[in-house]
């Protein structure tokens, strides 16, 4: 028998499976230090590439200013202040990570969390229906053979 509460219910669990579930039941198998872990190697190997894109895209725009200024530039201070800036930006987007990847992963486990009860709470409907069913089977049945037993 069809109930509407129960295609709404089953329509709701399809739909976060769909769409923000597919990465927040991906998000939620990891052990909160690993994700956060695995999202700070990922911001690592992302800040690295994009400083040295920068870098590279400020030596081809100054080119003329470094070469002309090559001799009287202490080329240590402007290593050290190079690796500086990096550490620094390393760092600052370090943090930013840390605390939108906790965000993120406590809104997947509690996301998540609510879609197993979700789910839970229909596989319970179903069982509580079959058991109702096969009871109903079994009364209809132990009815005939009571009237067979009479006669």
């Amino acid at each position: 028998m069809l109930n509407k509460e129960r295609i709404r219910q089953m329509t709701a669990l399809a739909r976060y499976e769909q769409e923000d579930g597919k990465k927040e039941l991906k998000i939620s198998r990891y052990y909160r230090n690993d994700y956060i872990g695995l999202m700070l190697l990922k911001n690592f190997f992302l800040t690295t590439i994009g400083y040295f894109l920068v870098i590279g895209l400020w030596a081809m725009w100054k080119i003329d200013w470094l070469m002309d200024g090559m001799d009287s530039m202490n080329l240590w201070v402007l290593l050290i202040l190079l690796a500086a800036v990096y550490v620094g930006m390393l760092v600052v987007y370090s943090l930013l990570t840390v605390a939108f990847s906790l965000k993120k992963y406590k809104k997947a486990v509690r996301d998540t969390k609510k879609y197993t009860q979700r789910l839970g709470v229909l596989l319970r409907e179903y069982d509580r229906e079959e058991k109702g069913v096969s009871a109903g089977k079994k009364s209809h049945i132990a009815g005939a053979d009571r009237k067979n037993k009479r006669r």
